[in-house]
């Protein structure tokens, strides 16, 4: 039998979130976002090595700390340049089981220009979550019209 280069299962992007406590946050993403627990391999250390995640039809693998390979967390960066991004079906109940979970808010649920009910948080681990719902279908050129006045009305 041949093996296949991509997994069936897997879509070919998933995210690969490095943590300051993997167990931890696994606990937290399954009380924020009702996450699955797929898997867990420990090293010989007891740092979860590797750990999946599903999230509805999304996979997340999530893994501790390794600095001596360079793997490190937003905690341990001061932040982090990356934001996911997750549609759910009630954008307001989603954010507000994340925020009981223990996620801070960055950016308040609220309708935006370009079609969508969000909200932005930041998970106790460093990572950012923006949480949506789609609530108009744009094309692109209606979304720029949008964004265009949106920032000309808020220009200081």
């Amino acid at each position: 039998m041949t093996v296949r280069p991509i997994p069936e299962a897997l879509p070919i992007l998933t995210p690969h979130l490095v943590v300051s406590d993997a167990r931890a946050a696994l606990d937290h993403y399954r009380d924020a976002f009702g996450a699955r627990e797929t898997s867990r391999i420990h090293g010989p250390d007891g740092r979860v090595m590797f750990a999946e995640l599903s999230v509805g039809d999304a996979r997340i693998f999530v893994v501790d700390e390794y600095p001596e390979q360079r793997a490190v967390s937003p905690t341990t960066l001061g932040g982090t340049p990356v934001a996911l991004h997750l549609y759910v079906t009630d954008v307001d109940a989603v954010f507000a089981r994340a925020v009981a979970a223990g996620m801070t808010v960055e950016i308040p649920v609220a309708d935006f220009f370009w079609g969508e009910r969000y909200g932005s948080l930041r998970d106790a681990f460093g990572h950012l979550w923006g949480l949506a719902s789609r609530i108009e279908d744009l094309s692109p050129r209606q979304i720029q019209e949008r964004a265009d006045a949106f920032y000309n009305q808020h220009r200081s």
